[in-house]
């Protein structure tokens, strides 16, 4: 067992360095990329992207709970060894989407587009261009939905080098995209939205054809097992909830901030998150090559291995966030200034609210995986999606009242935090999690670890004169800092192992290139 488990960790380790190898090209690319967007199509048009775009991902909210359904009833699957069960898994989960895609569409030409047209503020000269955007955007959306079942199909089986190379071809498509607006004349807002939808389905097509080559169960299969039509419409049935409430605490919000301040708010929030999901990168790539080995222990009924999963995990992905976003967090004005230039108000708030909402919600990512990967999802979702489901009225709420816009950003830090403590308390019973080891060994080492890298990278942030070399020295300290404090404090003897064993590892392969 223990030699299994010593594969599993390289395997998991070698798709982490595939995933952070194309994180730091994503990375660069998406700051020039977001650059060159805001100039090219202006604060204004930026901001009517992000809202027109949100408002046709309101209608994913039965597909996300589908997309969850067939990504663990495949890894489930994958963990079992069983093909034909597979095989039915991607027959079942084609003809479900296909099912959706017709029903989404009718429900976004209708009340999506009455909506778009009659409540949400966009300037009248803007309102040709935010519908030829909407239905782009509604063409992107029903070719992303055909392709997750080959997507969930390459994430389950930890192909993390397609997958890489993938991502990074989109990145790069994106980044000569907004180049080319520079250069276009016409209409920026469509031209941009346009390209956007080739570039999607090139991508999928070639998804497509990837899976389809490489994975015997993408072989497309007319299903009749109603047993298993009805055990993804359970699961999904109940995840509904869940997704329900990830989807308004996002676009919901969005909206609701456009009706109250127009689209150069949302220009501000969409900044801000832009930031957060690029940081968010560090820690997402070790998830994504640790999700699937939670999801396969548990089928194998290894609950002891999948909880150690499940702390480090939390713990760790916390800790590659802390470190790349405290620098950001107290230097927020001067990145902005350095990345964009200018940015519009409020976006320095949303921006550093953001960055904490995230530092809370990762501690809370393993928790779903193993949630989902039970597949016992009524009492849950009804309590944990319930409460999230409280984010938009009272967002809307505040926000009547006379609030700040970034006040929004509160709520959701404080019901997020509400909701870690129910996951927990519900995963007790779920998989036998012992709460009071994951609030001495995750939740009081990541709060005692971000206690004591704060003060030193503020007294810099405090003390230096407001300039470039400021701006480094607090980067450089944070970081070093924090990474003293995370290997001291925050990792125990088995993680100071690992730690060491993987930066020998990767000084090897530099040495070797």
């Amino acid at each position: 067992m223990s030699e299994n488990y010593s594969e599993t960790n390289k395997r998991i380790a070698k798709n982490t360095l595939i995933l952070y190898v194309r994180m730091g090209v994503m990375m660069v690319i998406g700051f020039f990329t977001t650059r060159i967007t805001l100039s090219a199509l202006g604060v204004e048009n930026y901001g009517i992207y992000s809202v027109v775009g949100g408002l046709v991902s309101m209608f994913s909210l039965i597909s996300n709970s589908l997309s969850a359904s067939i990504s663990r009833f495949l890894t489930f699957g994958l963990g079992k060894g069983d093909l034909e069960h597979l095989k039915k898994v991607f027959g079942v989960s084609m003809n479900i989407q296909l099912f959706l895609a017709l029903i989404i569409i009718i429900g976004v030409e209708t009340v999506g587009l009455w909506f778009l047209n009659h409540k949400l503020v966009i300037p009248a000269d803007k309102m040709f261009a935010a519908n030829v955007v909407f239905q782009l955007s509604i063409g992107s959306f029903i070719i992303g939905l055909l392709s997750m079942p080959y997507n969930a199909v390459l994430v389950a089986h930890e192909k993390m080098s397609a997958f890489a190379y993938m991502t990074l071809f989109e990145a790069t498509c994106k980044l000569l995209i907004v180049l080319a607006l520079l250069y276009i004349d016409g209409n920026k807002l469509i031209i941009f939205a346009t390209l956007l939808f080739l570039q999607g389905l090139i991508s999928q097509l070639i998804y497509w054809i990837y899976c389809k080559v490489h994975f015997q169960e993408c072989k497309y299969t007319f299903v009749k097992d109603k047993t298993m039509y009805s055990e993804i419409f359970h699961f999904a049935g109940w995840n509904f909830i869940g997704c329900t409430a990830a989807l308004l605490n996002d676009q919901g919000v969005n909206i609701t901030l456009n009706l109250f301040f127009g689209p150069i708010v949302n220009t501000a929030r969409g900044i801000g998150n832009q930031i957060t999901g690029i940081l968010a990168q560090f820690s997402n790539n070790f998830m994504t090559a640790l999700n699937p080995q939670i999801t396969k222990n548990y089928a194998m009924n290894e609950l002891d291995r999948m909880q150690t999963l499940m702390f480090k995990g939390a713990k760790l992905s916390y800790y590659l966030f802390l470190i790349v976003s405290l620098p950001i967090l107290l230097e927020t004005h001067k990145v902005l200034m350095v990345w964009l230039g200018q940015s519009p108000q409020y976006t320095v708030g949303f921006a550093r609210l953001a960055i904490i909402l995230s530092l809370v919600n990762i501690l809370s990512n393993t928790l779903i995986t193993a949630q989902l990967a039970t597949g016992k999802l009524k009492i849950y979702q009804i309590c944990v999606g319930g409460t999230l489901l409280l984010n938009l009225p009272i967002s809307y709420l505040i926000l009547k009242l006379g609030a700040s816009p970034t006040s929004v950003m509160i709520v959701a830090i404080a019901i997020a935090q509400i909701c870690m403590f129910l996951r927990l308390y519900f995963l007790r019973t779920m998989v036998g999690l012992s709460m009071r080891r994951f609030l001495k060994e995750v939740y009081l080492k990541v709060i005692t670890v971000t206690l004591f890298s704060i003060p030193i990278p503020m007294m810099v942030y405090l003390f230096m004169p407001d300039n470039l070399l400021r701006f480094v020295s607090v980067i450089l300290v944070s970081i070093v800092t924090t990474s003293a404090i995370v290997y001291n404090v925050g990792c125990d003897a088995g993680e100071k192992s690992l730690i060491t064993r993987q930066i020998k590892k990767f000084k090897k392969i530099l040495v070797r290139a």
